[in-house]
């Protein structure tokens, strides 16, 4: 038996399927999420920043 094997073992006695499958769809929801903010904050980003530069410059 590798260690691989007794790590599989261990994992799968110590978790049940049904926890286990809430943790990936756990893990997808957080990778999608932070995957939208990514994208939301690479293409946003430099508009909004130039924005906020000219309402910080417009005030006394």
């Amino acid at each position: 038996m590798s260690l691989v094997d007794y790590v599989r073992i261990l994992l799968y006695r110590v978790s049940g399927e049904e926890r286990g499958a809430s943790l990936v769809e756990y893990a997808l929801l957080v990778t999608l999420i932070a995957a939208v903010a990514f994208i939301a904050v690479a293409s946003f980003g430099g508009a909004l920043s130039g924005e906020y530069s000219e309402i910080a410059d417009s005030m006394p």
